[in-house]
């Protein structure tokens, strides 16, 4: 009777491409820069959202524009992102 191949149990492993974006080599002024990016958006954007918020109310309260103007006004903005 012949003998068998034993079959692995182990898993095969997958290489990856190294993209060569690793942790280790990147230049930590180009960290530093990219974090205080994050760090004005993070500060910016509740800003700015709080302001258009206003914008809307005065607008409304004034009667200058009806709520359905500002959908309207929103979604035309959705529109021209994509």
């Amino acid at each position: 009777m012949p003998l068998k191949k034993k079959l692995s149990t182990r898993p095969a492993t997958v290489r990856q491409k190294k993209t060569g974006y690793s942790g280790k080599n990147r230049d930590p002024e180009l960290r530093r820069r990219v974090n205080d990016l994050i760090e004005q958006i993070d500060i910016r954007v509740p800003e700015m959202t709080a302001r258009i918020a206003a914008l809307e109310h005065l607008l409304l309260e004034k009667r200058l524009c009806t709520r359905d103007d500002l959908v309207s006004a929103r979604e035309f903005v959705r529109i021209q992102e994509d």
